[in-house]
């Protein structure tokens, strides 16, 4: 065969640069839906990639993940959403009331004024077709639990899994665990080619700046193995009279591809919906 006849990986990856050079999306990233956020990642989730999302309890990790299930969908990307936490009908609930911008108390109580009650149902005939797939995760069997649900070839390119602590198996050996969590659902990641996002609970202890930093996360896992971490931040959770209710930083703690940073968010808390600021 000679030289010109064949293509190297170098010039396949330039050829992509070129693409991109052009206008064309990065063919590796999946945007999650929140130009702030796919701007300081370099255009989203990158497959091959551990995304670990963290916060405080009742922060909105778990709203924020689902939101970028909902938009990752919409957008065309084949997302898993898989959740230890809720039955498959209560994350349908929350997409409901995110995006018709309703409360999930109303939506159970079938309380809905008019205008709700009619922007709801355009929600669920706009969502029809790109509803990400939702799937419950049996708690403490770890990664085996995900990979069991996901099939060959893989069924989605986004893959979300809420919570990590949920796939501990024994709790007794909690930090162990969850360090051979992380370490195999980066394998995942590797293996698929899927970008995996998976939330955290963090440990924030009482001092002046509560913001999450790497050693909250607990497991020093999540330090070396992720390639991403995210930390939902709240001012108004701690001293909510000196604060813009809602008002949400999203910081990079980690970015091994790229420059950390923080991108602002406003977070509704009675629709769980998270807005990007510059949008």
């Amino acid at each position: 065969m000679s030289r010109s006849a064949d293509i190297s990986p170098l010039s396949v990856l330039l050829s992509r640069v070129d693409a991109v050079s052009d206008g064309a999306p990065p063919r590796d990233s999946i945007a999650s839906g929140f130009p702030s956020l796919d701007k300081i990642l370099g255009g989203g989730f990158r497959r091959g990639d551990l995304v670990v999302l963290g916060g405080d309890v009742s922060s909105g990790k778990s709203a924020l993940a689902l939101a970028f299930a909902i938009r990752a969908s919409v957008n065309g990307t084949r997302v898993a959403f898989l959740t230890a936490e809720m039955a498959v009908d209560r994350v349908l609930e929350r997409i409901i009331a995110i995006e018709a911008r309703a409360k999930v108390d109303d939506l159970r109580q079938g309380a809905l004024d008019d205008e709700t009650r009619a922007t709801a149902g355009s929600v669920a005939i706009r969502l029809r077709e790109h509803l990400p797939l939702i799937e419950r995760v049996a708690r403490g069997r770890g990664v085996e639990a995900v990979d069991d649900i996901l099939e060959d070839p893989p069924i989605a390119d986004l893959l979300i899994v809420d919570s990590l602590s949920a796939l501990v198996r024994d709790e007794k050996r909690g930090a162990d665990e969850t360090a051979t969590i992380i370490r195999g659902l980066k394998e995942l990641a590797l293996d698929r080619d899927v970008a995996v996002v998976a939330t955290a609970p963090v440990m924030i202890e009482a001092r002046a700046d509560r913001r999450p930093t790497l050693d909250d996360f607990g497991s020093g896992a999540v330090k070396e193995t992720a390639d991403v971490v995210l930390a939902v931040y709240r001012d108004d959770m701690y001293e909510s009279s000196k604060h813009v209710a809602g008002a949400t930083e999203l910081l990079v703690r980690k970015n091994r591809n790229g420059p950390t940073g923080y991108v602002d968010l406003y977070f509704y808390a009675q629709w769980m919906r998270f807005e990007d600021v510059s949008e």
